[in-house]
């Protein structure tokens, strides 16, 4: 008897998802709740897991674009024992396993995009253990780095004659082929298919350029209290939190602070009744492998600054995995982005939607300015706040900015709250 396996509802708005990747193949034998596969929706990566244990009947092939309750996958019934044989070779000689694997599946099944890459269960697993990808050699489909490859390590690593087994391999390991040189005068094209969190976004920045009323007013910080503090803190802060003392942490707690005093720039249009918050639920925006992503910071305005950087690393940990869930990336009552981490001096930000209004900060350049009549070298910060003008009058938007200004360029106030 065999039982199918289809694409589980992921959120109100997900009609749709893509089968990024197979993390079994055909045929394999698979226990109860392993992940079988990658599903991407067009605002995050999960894994669909197995409902049974049995043989593994593929339907859908990577890349398809999967309807909600679409059929994905069977799984028939039997294959336990073949599982738990497999299991206790695997554990009877584990060094076989490790010399073997690593040079004979790669050699076997080519390099692909998904060679090397590690499923998110195996992604989360070696950055505990401190694994480098690079050095191991998937035998999931087209090379990919699975979860028990993962798991192998500390198996492989208790014997020492394995452990230089699998060393040598990995250094043997021929590199990736690199593209034929281009010929002077040559001209070439190539298409790629647009990934579903692409298409989203593109959509959201046309709809929200076509449905707001856009504008952006700018102002400079002087970073010098801040880069101080850092300076003469940093070593004690992370050896008593943990975590670096990072410029958000300052920005975050300024926004909140500010959003206090104009609570419009923090506010958002339904219909035609503006909804106001009596907390700043704080959304950052991360690059991560298939795009920019927007996680939230919830009540960051109640969040000290150690639980804030706490809060940042992991967020930009899970979009780095594509781990992050949709509650994680909904909700925001306000969005800060840092361009300057790319060495952007100056842009313009494009709202957040539904939100009203993005603070982007850039990079810190030393530059001569004026203080008390006198010409001096301090690093200094362009930060923009793009705003929806239907909500946030330009008195509100730039007396905003300027508070934030002044919360940053003298950060005692934060503490103090004046």
């Amino acid at each position: 008897m065999s039982l199918e396996i289809k694409v589980p509802p992921v959120g109100e708005s997900i009609t749709e998802v893509t089968l990024s990747s197979w993390l079994k193949k055909d045929g394999d034998t698979v226990a109860m709740d392993e992940a079988i596969a990658e599903l991407e929706s067009d605002k995050a990566t999960f894994e669909l897991t197995a409902e049974k244990a049995g043989v593994l009947k593929t339907i859908a092939k990577e890349g398809d674009v999967l309807a909600i309750g679409a059929v994905v996958c069977s799984i028939e019934e039997g294959g336990v024992a073949a599982t738990a044989t497999a299991a206790s070779a695997a554990e009877a000689a584990p060094a076989a396993k490790a010399e073997a694997m690593p040079v004979g599946a790669a050699a076997e099944k080519g390099t692909t995009y998904a060679s090397g890459t590690p499923s998110p269960a195996a992604a989360k697993i070696l950055a505990e253990k401190g694994v480098d990808p690079a050095a191991l050699a998937g035998t999931g489909v087209n090379g990919r780095i699975t979860k028990e490859d993962a798991l192998s390590i500390d198996k492989v690593s208790e014997n020492p004659q394995t452990r230089n087994a699998v060393a040598a391999a990995a250094a043997a390991a021929a590199p990736a082929p690199t593209p034929a040189p281009v010929k002077a005068g040559e001209r070439s094209e190539r298409r790629e298919k647009m990934s579903p969190l692409r298409k989203t976004v593109a959509k959201r920045l046309v709809t929200v350029k076509n449905e707001t009323a856009m504008l952006t007013t700018f102002n400079e910080v002087d970073m010098s209290p801040i880069m101080e503090i850092r300076g003469k803190y940093k070593d004690k802060f992370k050896e008593k939190y943990g975590v670096g003392l990072g410029f958000m942490s300052f920005f975050t707690k300024a926004v909140t602070e500010a959003l206090k005093d104009w609570p419009a720039v923090g506010a958002r249009i339904e219909g035609e009744e503006v909804v106001y918050s009596n907390f700043a639920d704080i959304s950052i925006a991360v690059s991560a492998p298939k795009g920019l992503v927007v996680p939230v910071i919830r009540n960051a305005d109640s969040l000290s600054l150690a639980e804030i950087e706490k809060a940042v690393v992991v967020l930009a940990g899970k979009a780095r995995d594509n781990k992050l869930s949709l509650e994680e990336m909904t909700g925001g009552t306000f969005t800060i982005t840092n361009g300057g981490v790319f060495g952007s001096m100056l842009s313009t930000p494009i709202i957040n939607s539904p939100q009203s209004a993005i603070l982007g900060m850039h990079n810190i350049i030393e530059r001569p300015v004026a203080v008390n009549g006198q010409v001096v070298i301090r690093p200094m910060m362009y930060v923009a706040l793009s705003y929806d003008h239907r909500i946030v009058d330009g008195r509100e938007s730039v007396s905003f900015l300027v508070r934030v200004k002044q919360l940053l360029e003298d950060p005692a106030r934060l503490l103090l709250g004046v």
